[in-house]
């Protein structure tokens, strides 16, 4: 605390990520990072981007990776809008698009950036509650509101709406922006890309973080009417035009247009889950159904979410543990490879057996 913070400074509440401890080597499946490295052409082309050239400011339009964007979502570029990573991607879409004078609406349990987005950009809100099985209910949006975000499929709850449902949501609010936030789409959604087509208020964003394990090459887009796309410009350009430096510009357009090697490693991941999904209900974990890179597991009966987790940690294993109301009886674990999943596993026996 300091006498010289604004008065909103000391009212935050700042987002809290999944820890990273350096003291030991742990099998690390708290962040929902992808197990997999990004392709020989990422790589390739993050060296070539890094040379004598970074004297000189990156492209701050970036147009080779909004056409890579656009050409795989069929979409036209003035479409395309991207980031520093998916978070500031939904700051400046806070900013830009969600602080009115109704309030906005979000689950009461999904991504926990949402509230510090409105503490910090003076938004008012209400969380709507996830029903008794972690579902959106889209009956419980009919009331006034100055625009709906959830994440598709949810997080930490890993539960995914089906896209008819959203469609009858855009049609119910066509007044009020709404944001899917689709950073786990591709690991069992379907997106509402083709909305943003039919729908002037709807805005998707992803990341290139989860399903193109490139989460520390910071990358995030955007696709929407280009109204819409219009308003995020403006607000990044009145923060900092150069989003994106030259090596993560051409890594995420080379990962855009290798849809070989994204595939491959998407399918992995998800037959990964499949089977680790079946041994955790074996083991007595409670397991709900998982259209992302992570699953949210209720321990056997006898057994502490938070005690399971801090053996796991004990045990070199990290998992999520949300000491928040509805989900302080579950973990989240994130989906790593086959071996460090029979690690987690391993552990796992020896903890509640």
């Amino acid at each position: 605390m300091s006498q010289f913070w604004s008065q909103r400074t000391h009212d935050l509440t700042p987002y809290v990520p999944g820890e990273q401890p350096k003291d030991m080597e742990y099998i690390k499946l708290n962040t929902n990072e992808n197990p997999y490295p990004p392709s020989d052409k990422v790589l390739a082309a993050i060296q070539a981007a890094s040379d004598e050239g970074l004297r000189r400011y990156s492209d701050p339009i970036g147009n080779d990776l909004k056409q890579a964007i656009a050409d795989y979502y069929n979409v036209d570029t003035s479409m395309v809008f991207f980031g520093n990573g998916s978070d500031e991607v939904l700051g400046h879409t806070f900013a830009a698009l969600l602080k009115q004078d109704a309030p906005l609406l979000f689950p009461d349990i999904c991504y926990s950036f949402y509230p510090v987005y409105c503490k910090l950009f003076g938004i008012e809100s209400i969380q709507i509650p996830l029903n008794e099985n972690f579902e959106i209910d889209i009956k419980d949006y009919e009331i006034e509101n100055g625009g709906i975000i959830f994440p598709n499929p949810n997080a930490p709850t890993s539960i995914a709406l089906p896209l008819d449902d959203i469609e009858t949501l855009v049609q119910k609010n066509p007044n009020s922006v709404i944001v899917v936030d689709e950073a786990y789409v591709d690991f069992g959604a379907e997106t509402a890309v083709p909305l943003t087509k039919k729908y002037p208020n709807v805005l998707v964003t992803q990341t290139f973080s989860k399903s193109r394990s490139l989460a520390g090459l910071r990358v995030g887009f955007a696709i929407g009417a280009p109204e819409l796309i219009e308003g995020l410009e403006r607000v990044k350009n009145s923060f900092h035009p150069y989003t994106l430096g030259k090596p993560a510009l051409a890594g995420a357009t080379a990962s855009m247009l290798d849809v070989e090697t994204f595939e491959k490693n998407r399918d992995a991941l998800i037959e990964t889950r499949d089977w680790s999904t079946q041994a955790l209900a074996e083991l007595g974990f409670d397991v709900t159904p998982s259209s992302t890179n992570f699953v949210l597991a209720l321990p056997p009966e006898g057994h502490s979410a938070e005690e399971i987790y801090l053996a796991l940690k004990s045990k070199g294993v990290l998992v999520r543990y949300f000491k928040t109301p509805r989900i302080d009886k579950h973990l989240r674990i994130s989906i790593g490879t086959d071996e460090e999943m029979q690690g987690l596993l391993n552990a796992l026996k020896s903890i509640i057996t």
